[in-house]
């Protein structure tokens, strides 16, 4: 009870702090407008996509309930592609996995990934003697900044680009001003050498279809694309929750997430399903061409079969990763990722229960959860958050 005194001691504290920041306030405010009429006109424009996401929600609902048939087709089929498939059944086996295959003493550039954080993936490759570079935009910001993510989609949308200034200037040992375009030409700049020098590259997984192995991955930046075909190995580290049966249903799954993502059309959908190849010389397929010579997949599960196991929380597992129930939810709206450990908002917090530290890191966000549902309304599988709050709150009072 201690312990979980000052959970709640430490939590509330730093929430009071980011509910006054001023930079947090400013960001989140734009960010909300934004996202409110992007995804609106977007919807407007494409009005199939609400009835498409009902047919998803039915995909995932299948998926989750054959997961162990789907977890072992998946596998056979990556196999089957001349790629390595592995199941790693709690974190640290995916970390030991992940650095048995890498080794020591290599540059690896990395794709943004939730489960990365979920893992703590950086930190401990950079402790197994690596240098490990985050690509995407916001994730290198945050890195630098030794921050975690304050949204799942959008990791710096806490920082202006006052700050980003500053946090550059000092990095690149030269004068970078508050410009946005030309803050985003020096990183850049910068990593596009490391993507050529990189030994490996780590990428997660938006939707993974069984029957081909394919792996999915939305993007706008084009770091994914070159984190994953320029280095000679390419590490995809994926959540059990994202397969689904069929490349047909994971287009359909895809689709949705970037519309409800607050984009028409992402800048990239990546689709990877085994290590590079040719067949031009006489027909004869030839693996290891352009791009990497080596592709693993390993399928964490780290609590998510548990959290498939029971009947009151396994719709949790449907979630999408598209960040619109954190616009949404008046608590993020004033302290931002603030409000979660690593996952955040009242999804996050079911999420954290479960994968990513247990009930006494839950405990203090599903207290902070308002239960007001706007995160349903939201949310293109319709997760009843507020109902999975209201029994973890059960389960912390009542053991």
């Amino acid at each position: 009870m201690a312990d979980l005194q000052k959970e709640f001691n430490d939590y509330t504290k730093n929430l009071n702090k980011a509910s006054k920041d001023e930079n947090i306030k400013k960001a989140i405010t734009r960010a909300v407008k934004s996202y409110r009429e992007t995804t609106a006109e977007t919807l407007n424009r494409f009005p199939h996509t609400p009835e498409m996401a009902e047919e998803v929600r039915g995909i995932k609902s299948n998926s989750i309930a054959h997961n162990s048939e789907l977890l072992k087709q998946a596998m056979d089929s990556v196999e089957r592609n001349k790629g390595k498939a592995f199941y790693a059944k709690d974190k640290q086996e995916a970390l030991e996995m992940t650095a048995k295959i890498i080794g020591t003493g290599k540059t690896i550039v990395k794709g943004k990934s939730m489960l990365g954080e979920e893992l703590s993936l950086r930190e401990y490759l950079e402790e197994k003697g690596n240098e490990v570079w985050e690509t995407d935009l916001g994730e290198f910001i945050l890195q630098l900044n030794h921050e975690k993510p304050m949204h799942i989609l959008s990791p710096s949308i806490h920082v202006p680009r006052e700050k980003v200034a500053e946090l550059f200037t000092k990095f690149f040992n030269k004068e970078v001003p508050p410009d946005i375009a030309q803050e985003v030409a020096v990183v850049r700049d910068f990593l596009r050498e490391k993507y050529f020098t990189a030994d490996v590259g780590i990428s997660g997984a938006n939707v993974v279809a069984a029957d081909t192995g394919a792996m999915v991955i939305i993007e706008n930046e084009g770091n994914v694309r070159l984190s994953t075909g320029a280095p000679p190995v390419h590490i995809v580290l994926v959540g059990i929750e994202k397969i689904v049966p069929t490349f047909q249903e994971a287009m359909k799954v895809t689709e949705v997430t970037w519309r409800y993502a607050q984009y028409g059309v992402p800048g990239y959908v990546n689709i990877i399903s085994g290590p590079s190849k040719t067949g031009d010389i006489e027909k004869v397929t030839t693996y290891g061409a352009h791009g990497p010579k080596e592709f693993y997949v390993i399928f964490v599960d780290n609590g998510r079969s548990d959290m498939a196991k029971e009947e009151e929380f396994s719709e949790a597992l449907h979630c999408l990763r598209c960040g619109g129930c954190m616009y949404e939810c008046p608590v993020f709206q004033v302290t931002a990722g603030h409000f979660g450990h690593v996952y955040m908002s009242g999804i996050g917090a079911v999420w954290t229960a479960f994968v990513a530290g247990g009930l006494e890191k839950a405990a203090p966000l599903v207290f902070t959860c308002l239960r007001c549902g706007r995160c349903v309304e939201r949310c293109p599988m319709k997760i009843n958050v507020p109902s999975m709050i209201q029994k973890l709150r059960e389960r912390v009072v009542c053991g």
